[in-house]
C-alpha cells in the first residue's frame, strides 16, 4: 500500500519470482508427497514433513496474491496429474535428506535475490519470511545429515600462518604447463560444482529408470553423460592438488522402473538444475583467478546451455513449457488494430 492506502501494482521482478516459485512448490509438492509416503526413517520423516508444509504455504499465499491482483494463478503441477504415490519408492530416505538439504541452499539463494528485487513491502515480508523457514529447513536438515554421519564436507586447507602478495602472473596464468596449487575459493567451488552434479546425476538415473516418453528417456540419459563428465573434471583439478573428492550416489537409487513422475515434471525438475548449474558455473568464474580453472567452467557453461535448449525444445513438442508472464507486444497489438 502507498500512503494513501492505495494498492501499488506488483513490478515485473515481483510477479516473475512469485511465478516462477509457484512452479517451484507446486513440483516440489508432488516431490514431497511421494518422498514422505515412502519414507521409512523416522528422523528424516519429519523434515520431508517440514519441507512439505513450507511448499503448501507457499502455495496458499502466492495464490492469495496473484487472485487479489487479477492475475492468472499458474498451472503448475498437481499430486493427480503429476505423481503416482502407489509407485516403489526411486530413492533412499538418505538421498532424500540429501537432496532437501541441497535445495534449501538453492532456496535460500533464491529467497534473498528476491527480497533484492521486491519493492512492495507485503511482498519484502513474504520473502523474508520465505528466507526464516528456509533457513530453519537448512539447519534442521544439516544437523541430521551431521547427527547420521551422512554431510560430506569441504576439504580443509592448512592454517594460514602469514600474510602474503601475489608477485607473479604466475598465480593467473599457466607457465610452461606448470600451475599453482588451488586457492580456497577454487576448492570449494569444485567440490560444491562436483557435489551438485553427483547429486543431479543421481536424481537423473532414477528419472531415466522411470520415463516413458522415448525422447525424455533419451534426454536423461545424455544429461547422465555430461553430468558424469563434469564430475571427473572437477575430480580431477582437485586430485591435481592432493584434495580428495566426495563420491557419488549412485546406491541410494533403487531398481524401480515404475511410473513415479510424469515426464513433465520430471524435465521440469532438470531444467531447474540445469539453469542452476549455468549460474553455479558464473559464480565459479568470477571467483577462480587461475586461469585454466575459469576456462573450463566458461567451457562447460556453453555445454550445459546446448543441453538446456534440448531440453526446452522437448517441453515445446509436448506443451509442458508454461509461458512466463510477458510484456505486451505492441508491434502485435498495432497490427491488429490495422486489421480491423
Amino acid at each position: 500500500m502507498d500512503e494513501k492506502g492505495k494498492q501499488i501494482r506488483l513490478t515485473a521482478g515481483e510477479i516473475g519470482q512469485l511465478w516462477i516459485q509457484y512452479l517451484n512448490d507446486s513440483s516440489s509438492i508432488c516431490v514431497l508427497t511421494f518422498f514422505l509416503e515412502k519414507a521409512e526413517d523416522i528422523e528424516i520423516k519429519p523434515i520431508i514433513e517440514f519441507a512439505l508444509e513450507i511448499s503448501k504455504s507457499h502455495i496458499q499465499k502466492i495464490t492469495a496474491i496473484l487472485t487479489e491482483e487479477k492475475n492468472e494463478v499458474p498451472y503448475g503441477f498437481s499430486i493427480k496429474e503429476d505423481v503416482d504415490l502407489n509407485a516403489p519408492r526411486l530413492y533412499s530416505d538418505s538421498f532424500v535428506l540429501n537432496f532437501i538439504n541441497h535445495m534449501s541452499k538453492v532456496g535460500l539463494t533464491a529467497y534473498s535475490g528476491s527480497v533484492g528485487t521486491s519493492v512492495r513491502s507485503d511482498i519484502r515480508s513474504y520473502y523474508m519470511d520465505c528466507l526464516t523457514e528456509t533457513m530453519q529447513l537448512y539447519d534442521k536438515s544439516t544437523e541430521l545429515l551431521l547427527s547420521k554421519g551422512l554431510f560430506i564436507r569441504s576439504p580443509s586447507l592448512p592454517d594460514l600462518e602469514e600474510v602474503e602478495f601475489v608477485k607473479k602472473q604466475w598465480f593467473m596464468l599457466d607457465v610452461f604447463g606448470e600451475k599453482r596449487p588451488l586457492v580456497a575459493s577454487e576448492v570449494d567451488n569444485l567440490y560444491a560444482n562436483l557435489q551438485r552434479n553427483a547429486l543431479g546425476v543421481a536424481t537423473l538415473t532414477g528419472f531415466s529408470q522411470v520415463a516413458k516418453d522415448k525422447d525424455v528417456k533419451q534426454f536423461f540419459l545424455k544429461g547422465l553423460e555430461v553430468g558424469n563428465k563434469h564430475i571427473r573434471l572437477f575430480r580431477d583439478k582437485l586430485e591435481e592438488s592432493k584434495l580428495p573428492a566426495p563420491m557419488g550416489w549412485d546406491s541410494e537409487i533403487t531398481n524401480s522402473t515404475s511410473h513415479t513422475f510424469s515426464d513433465k515434471l520430471m524435465m521440469f525438475y532438470t531444467s531447474g538444475l540445469i539453469s542452476l548449474s549455468v549460474g553455479y558455473y558464473g559464480t565459479a568464474v568470477s571467483q577462480s583467478p587461475r586461469g585454466d580453472i575459469s576456462a573450463m567452467y566458461n567451457r562447460l557453461s556453453l555445454e550445459v546451455q546446448m543441453y538446456s535448449e534440448d531440453g526446452a525444445n522437448i517441453m515445446i513438442k509436448n506443451g509442458w513449457l508454461e509461458q512466463p508472464p510477458m510484456a505486451s507486444d505492441r508491434d502485435e497489438l498495432i497490427r491488429k488494430k490495422n486489421k480491423l
